[in-house]
């Protein structure tokens, strides 16, 4: 199954969100401003239909593309999230 992903930008949180090909919220990782260098990832879900197909991956990517993009660092109080960055090196350039 293919995903899109998109992120829900707010003044203070955000969440960086996959969509499935039917319009179906698959998961979500929340996240929260801490200054302006650093947001904090929070929380990850994966709806339970959607487990095991690489979503809480492709959001966690969508959340390092943003962190590039926008020159400031992640850190991640999630366990799903500090788990990925422990897993590869490819996403130390965005760990807080």
């Amino acid at each position: 199954m293919q995903f899109t992903t998109q992120v829900k930008e707010g003044e203070h949180k955000g969440a960086f969100v996959a969509i499935a090909e039917d319009g179906t919220q698959a998961g979500e990782m929340t996240y929260s401003w801490a200054g302006e260098d650093k947001f904090i990832i929070d929380h990850t879900e994966v709806e339970e239909a959607f487990g095991g197909m690489g979503v809480g991956k492709a959001i966690f990517e969508t959340a390092v593309a943003y962190a590039r993009e926008k020159g400031v660092k992640i850190m991640p109080l999630c366990p799903f999230a500090a788990g990925m960055f422990k897993k590869s090196d490819a996403y130390k350039d965005v760990l807080f």
